[in-house]
């Protein structure tokens, strides 16, 4: 099978020298010692879309954090980029906070056969609001902090010589309105160190000045064997044109292929297809990117029903054949670098453990991911369940530092293993006109990677709010996968899945026949490592804290039978918590510098495997 190379070579010109460099204090992964502060993660960012010439911007930045109302005059230090500030790797591990700002910045140079051609500025992930500007001039500004955004930097350019560019990035983490997943300003529990500024590749590319692909989206159309591309592009040409291959044979051309003999995607079987977009202009070639997709469908389908006497349960159909998915709920944390991983191989190495160990699924719980990140879950063949990061949670009420409007605003109802009685948060439309925006931007980000399966908008009511809309919104940006629309409640019975969470045995306590029910988080086991751990004392787990990985065995063992009698009463897919422990949480699989698997690999494996064919 050809894959596409990422391993592209790049100039990376750093503001700084590498010597000054060090990576705080605290618990690390064996790939904090493989991070170069010259050229940190230098692969190639966007795995989909993939061009021969580009420049990464990763590396020592200068960097200052100041009070929110002045100006950037000097540097206080320099910074790893795409390390956050909070985090060991970026050298910094300082707070922000709201009363401050980040400001970055570096100079690159423009290779010299990029002349006459636009540059395009690319940042994978900013966290949360960006002001960019080059060589004094402002560029552009984003707010978001999981989606990628760039800006065509040419008309700020100089025609030559050194270049300067400057970020400023706010975040008011949970004292704002912004989508912010598990981030908190005072840490505790279930709550994570905030992560403030630059957290993913800042690159550039040259494109064509007349036009240029700005995206493209392949769907699979099972029941015609057909593969419908758009393309999406800038400026002016005459045409563009798709061409489909399978293992260097060309399969067909066109924005509708047919597909004969189709290989589909499936977690046993990751088949990949690779495809070549390009824009004609007067009879040429003027721009052209590579990348690959995946022939997949999913949908909901029903047990059969041999007699009058037989239930039967909706079902997640992947190529129309029903499947259990199973796996866990996974955080995305690392210790040295909080919202990033230290290498691509760190980031691929948990999907890897999921593969053997027996899983075929992972909840990507309230986090979006760098782009290969997905890229490794479609090679390796791993669905997800990928959730929008939560505007809110359930700590308002009883979190002390937040400020009261916030507070009241973040707080509603949440009846657990119930189908009534919750009620949405009282949210101002600045704060839902926001997150439809940036839940936008990332499904139209994401919805090209096929490992996604399922959407969640909303977990255990955490900032949940008109949820009927919300499920229309998810449809309508991505019609081809299912929504859950809120893992846990409340529920509005408007989308494909009932989501039921329990901790720390399984149980489904709800259920309703014209849905997929799933058991969307249980487990939680709690075991803390010595020599692995985030602090030593004060850790903890969902019940109580086990004290061998044979305890955790045991117990999980146990709950894997109560599983399989789930499955034969209408349980779809089960989540456990979780993947690795997290900070303070001790319930992984994993200790959370990834050195010590809990349990015994083979016998988990063997577990995993039994529940999965258990339907």
């Amino acid at each position: 099978m050809k894959k596409i190379v990422l391993m592209i070579a790049c100039a990376v010109l750093c503001c700084g020298t590498a010597s000054g460099w060090q990576p705080g204090d605290g618990l690390k992964t064996r790939w904090a010692a493989d991070v170069n502060p010259s050229n940190p993660l230098p692969e190639y960012p966007r795995p989909q879309m993939v061009r021969p010439e580009w420049q990464n911007l990763n590396g020592l930045w200068n960097y200052a954090i100041l009070p929110v109302a002045d100006e950037y005059v000097k540097p206080e230090g320099e910074i790893l980029v795409p390390f956050c500030a909070e985090s060991a790797l970026s050298g910094v591990k300082r707070h922000v906070g709201e009363e401050n700002a980040l400001w970055y910045e570096r100079s690159f140079t423009v290779p010299r056969n990029w002349k006459g051609r636009d540059v395009l500025l690319h940042f994978g992930a900013v966290d949360w609001k960006a002001e960019v500007w080059v060589n004094g001039t402002k560029v552009g500004e984003h707010t978001g902090g999981y989606a990628p955004f760039c800006f065509n930097i040419t008309k700020a350019l100089k025609k030559s010589g050194k270049q300067t560019l400057r970020v400023r990035v706010w975040d008011a983490s949970d004292a704002g309105f912004q989508p912010r997943g598990k981030q908190i300003e005072h840490t505790h529990g279930i709550w994570y160190t905030p992560v403030t500024g630059i957290w993913q590749t800042v690159w550039m590319e040259p494109v064509d000045a007349r036009a240029h692909i700005v995206s493209y989206y392949p769907v699979w159309d099972a029941a015609s064997s057909t593969l419908n591309v758009s393309v999406d592009a800038e400026g002016s040409y005459d045409e563009a044109r798709v061409e489909l291959s399978y293992q260097g044979g060309i399969v067909g051309n066109g924005f509708s292929i047919k597909v004969d003999n189709p290989r589909l995607w499936s977690p046993d079987t990751p088949e990949i297809y690779d495809i070549a977009v390009k824009l004609i202009k007067d009879g040429k070639t003027i721009d052209r990117v590579e990348g690959y997709t995946c022939l997949r469908s999913v949908g909901m389908v029903a047990d059969p029903k041999p007699d009058r006497n037989t239930n039967s349960y909706k079902r997640i159909g992947l190529n129309g054949e029903r499947t259990f998915f199973f796996g866990p709920l996974d955080q995305g944390w690392w210790p040295d670098g909080l919202y990033t991983a230290p290498t691509d191989e760190a980031l691929k190495f948990d999907i890897m453990k999921v593969k053997e160990w027996g899983w075929n699924m992972i909840r990507k719980h309230i986090k979006v991911e760098p782009a290969r990140w997905y890229y490794w879950c479609d090679m390796l063949g791993v669905s997800v369940w990928q959730d929008m990061p939560c505007i809110a949670d359930h700590s308002s009420r009883t979190n002390v530092w937040r400020k009261p409007e916030i507070a009241e605003m973040q707080s509603n109802k949440w009846p657990n293993d119930s189908f009534i009685g919750g009620t949405d948060c009282i949210v101002p439309q600045e704060w839902k006109d926001n997150y439809y925006k940036e839940w936008g931007e990332i499904i139209a980000a994401l919805k090209g990677f096929q490992c996604i399966t399922v959407w969640v908008p909303f977990n255990e009511a955490w900032g949940q709010f008109d949820t009927p809309e919300v499920v229309k919104f998810t449809r309508e940006q991505d019609p081809t996968r299912l929504v859950n629309e809120a893992s846990g409640g409340n529920y509005a019975f408007a989308g494909d899945i009932l989501d039921i969470h329990h901790y720390s045995c399984p149980a489904m306590n709800c259920f309703e026949s014209r849905f997929i029910n799933v058991l969307g988080e249980y487990g939680g086991l709690g075991y803390p490592v010595p020599g692995h751990l985030w602090q030593e004392e004060n850790n903890w787990g969902y019940g109580s804290v086990l004290h061998s990985g044979a305890e955790v065995q045991a117990l999980y063992d146990k709950f894997a039978e109560m599983l399989k009698v789930f499955i034969s009463t209408g349980c779809s897919s089960a989540v456990y918590t979780q993947i690795t422990d997290v900070e303070i949480e001790v319930n992984g699989i994993m200790t959370y510098d990834r050195e010590v698997v809990k349990l015994d690999e083979k016998k988990f494996r063997e577990t995993n495997l039994s529940v999965i064919e258990s339907l």
